[in-house]
């Protein structure tokens, strides 16, 4: 269902490699039916090796359908369709991150009623298999955290802006243009599609159920160049990050720009790849890397998932393995930490009156705030200039006592404006 760029990629894998995919799943794996209003092209994709219709109602419903793909995207007739093929006993695969994360919940229910199987391997890092290495690799691991720069859209922005210089409007400009960022970018810029990425990572990695609400997101379009210019000066680089992180009060989901030490490597990861930093107590740290999008790194993710429901087809439904890693009856309770209560470093640009006393005033203020400065930089004023950024770096601190500091920072009459806050993970 749904034929377009990951769709025409999928039908172009399957072809180029049957013979090593038949080899691999034990059969072979057909696409006798696609679904796409726009014919034209599915007749240009498929070259007439199968049935085109434009109602993808028709495909839920045919009894001669074992497995049903869904490209279409979005999480309304989507969700419609899915769990259609579900209560029709078809298995589903998908790389519907949006559906996943607002809906997984009631159709892995379904699907376990049914005895059917929903893949989704697709739905986050594009070909990066991060999903089963969660799911199946590392069940002997206990997850502490994890992190990821799992929107290539973003990472090709503060990229062009650390390497080019360009301010953020500029290089979201090059990325429309190079077709890395979609006419609205909203989704992209403001952090929701790593969102949803994130709650399923967490979901898995944690055993809680997905909670797609209860992320904080923040985008990057408070990110200024002069930032990014500044974490460079600083040892770090500037990464949207999904983290994901175990503590003793709960699970931290959260998505948000991220100063990251410059040599930590998921800090050299440019442009428009992707990559997923986990920590588990036994195995240490781990990073995935790749190509976070595309027709055929996607694919690759698709087709996996369609050798895995062919070689599960005979399976005792009772001992597949689960959806979201853990038995449905084990998943867990634990809370979300609302942001608030979050602890992490903080970087912050003040602008700020250039006379004697005002820095002495803000550090006063982070002091009787319990927030301890890591480093502190300010540049020489040019001639004439009467406000100047300080850059402050903090140890580590409660968010709740940083809001609380900010607001009577300023209320400052020499502070003009508002404070930029950018967090900073060590990732150690």
């Amino acid at each position: 269902m749904g034929i377009g760029t990951v769709g025409g990629g999928t039908f172009a894998v399957l072809a180029r490699n049957q013979e090593e995919i038949t080899r691999r799943a034990g059969r072979p794996i057909h696409i006798t039916v696609v679904a796409d209003k726009d014919r034209a092209r599915a007749e240009a994709v498929t070259g007439g090796k199968a049935r085109l219709i434009e109602d993808a109602l028709a495909i839920v419903g045919d009894p001669d359908v074992d497995v049903v793909v869904e490209l279409i995207g979005g999480n309304t007739v989507a969700r419609d369709l899915v769990l259609r093929a579900i209560g029709n006993g078809k298995h589903v695969v998908t790389a519907n991150k949006a559906l996943i994360a607002t809906h997984g919940n009631e159709i892995f229910t379904r699907a376990r009623e049914q005895g059917v199987m929903v893949a989704f391997e697709a739905a986050v890092a594009g070909g990066i298999p991060i999903i089963k290495a969660l799911r199946e690799s590392l069940a002997a691991n206990r997850v502490q955290w994890l992190a990821g720069i799992i929107n290539g859209t973003c990472n090709f922005i503060l990229t062009e802006m650390r390497n080019h210089g360009r301010e953020f409007a500029e290089a979201l400009r090059d990325a429309q243009a190079r077709g890395y960022a979609e006419a609205d970018p909203t989704f992209d810029i403001e952090g929701i599609d790593a969102a949803h990425k994130l709650t399923i990572l967490a979901s898995i990695a944690f055993g809680i159920p997905l909670q797609f609400d209860k992320v904080h997101v923040e985008g990057i379009t408070g990110v200024a160049r002069e930032d990014v210019v500044n974490a460079e000066a600083l040892g770090y680089r500037v990464k949207l990050l999904g983290i994901a992180r175990r503590s003793e009060e709960g699970i931290e989901l959260r998505v948000h720009p991220t100063l990251i030490p410059e040599r930590r490597l998921i800090a050299n990861v440019d442009g428009v790849m992707n990559a997923v930093l986990v920590r588990g107590d036994a195995v240490g740290p781990l990073l995935f890397y790749g190509a976070g999008a595309g027709a055929e790194p996607t694919a690759s993710a698709v087709v996996a998932d369609l050798v895995d429901v062919a070689r599960a087809l005979t399976a005792d439904p009772q001992h597949r393995v689960p959806h979201l890693a853990f038995q449905p009856d084990a998943m867990s309770n634990v809370s979300i930490l609302p942001m608030e209560r979050v602890v992490t470093a903080y970087y912050l640009r003040i602008t700020a009156l250039d006379k004697p006393g005002v820095l002495a005033d803000i550090t006063r203020i982070l002091a009787d705030s319990g927030i301890s400065i890591e480093a502190i930089r300010q540049r020489e004023p040019a001639e004439g200039e009467q406000h100047l950024p300080i850059i402050l770096l903090t140890q580590c601190v409660r968010e709740q006592a940083v809001n609380d500091a900010l607001a009577k920072i300023e209320a400052l009459q020499s502070v003009k404006g508002k404070v930029t806050r950018l967090r900073l993970e060590t990732l150690a």
